[in-house]
């Protein structure tokens, strides 16, 4: 019975997808370049990712703040469910109300649900936007001194990949974080820390990140949901650590100083333009 993962070569999906492998389990790989292909903008792709699959993890790109993201949701849960889809496990925003409705369409599906709700991603600065200011040593954003309790991606793919091949997680909602709270500020010492190198944070407002994000070619339906996201889940709202990880997995989250310097080297020679 297969297993689709959209966005399955995302920073989770992928993780997803080779963990469920690695288990023996058939595993179809939802994204524009797989067959058959899958694209979220185009509904025609969905009918042949779904056949014959059983459960589907949900990853929504670009993130289920983004404008129209519930009505997409809600028609893909309704054509998975009319395929004979019997478990789905969603990918949800931790403190952001418009996810909580994609959350609530999951939940009233009629199919066996895990939600697995997360904030900021610790691999966001290595595999993502943030990636490029560390190597700058130059973390600049519109965050203040608010503290987020960052979650490594791989805690986020081991709760998922239980929630897809294991019993006993259906109608729970994981929220997921890190086992601390760390502000931007403490990011960018524990980044000096494990690379040798000078990081600082500097706070900005979310008009100056904007018009940088712009004149660095960043297109500008990303810039507003980055905005977004710093408006409404940066506010302190998420400043609170909990133990979602080791409900599902009975193990402790991974902490950021582990993460750091496991990753030390992606971190340790200055961007080029620097």
């Amino acid at each position: 019975m297969t297993i689709l993962v959209t966005g399955g070569t995302g920073k989770t999906g992928r993780r997803v997808a080779d963990k469920l492998t690695a288990l023996g389990l058939p595993v179809r790989i939802g994204s524009r370049s797989a067959s058959p292909s899958f694209d979220w903008a185009d509904p025609d792709t969905w009918a042949p990712a779904l056949a014959g699959v059983r459960s589907v993890y949900v990853s929504y790109y670009p993130d289920l703040a983004y404008p129209g993201a519930v009505d997409v949701v809600r028609a893909f849960v309704e054509q998975a469910m009319a395929a004979g889809v019997g478990r789905l496990v969603l990918l949800s925003g931790r403190g952001e109300p418009q996810a909580e409705l994609s959350e609530r369409i999951v939940r009233e599906s009629g199919a066996e649900w895990t939600i697995v709700r997360c904030g900021w991603f610790m691999q966001n600065f290595t595999e993502s936007y943030l990636l490029d200011p560390v190597l700058e040593g130059v973390i600049a954003l519109p965050a203040g001194d608010v503290a987020e309790p960052f979650v490594d991606v791989d805690d986020i793919a081991d709760v998922a990949v239980a929630a897809l091949s294991e019993e006993g997680h259906e109608g729970k909602l994981y929220e997921l974080t890190g086992p601390r709270l760390l502000t931007f500020a403490d990011v960018a010492a524990e980044l000096s820390a494990v690379t040798g190198r000078e990081i600082v944070y500097v706070p900005i407002t979310g008009e100056e990140y904007a018009a940088a994000a712009a004149g660095l070619g960043v297109p500008e339906g990303e810039i507003g949901l980055l905005q977004t996201l710093f408006d409404e889940v940066l506010d302190g709202r998420n400043s609170y650590v909990t133990d979602g990880v080791s409900q599902a997995l009975g193990r402790p989250a991974r902490d950021f100083t582990d993460f750091a310097k496991a990753n030390a080297q992606a971190w340790a020679e200055p961007h080029p333009s620097s």
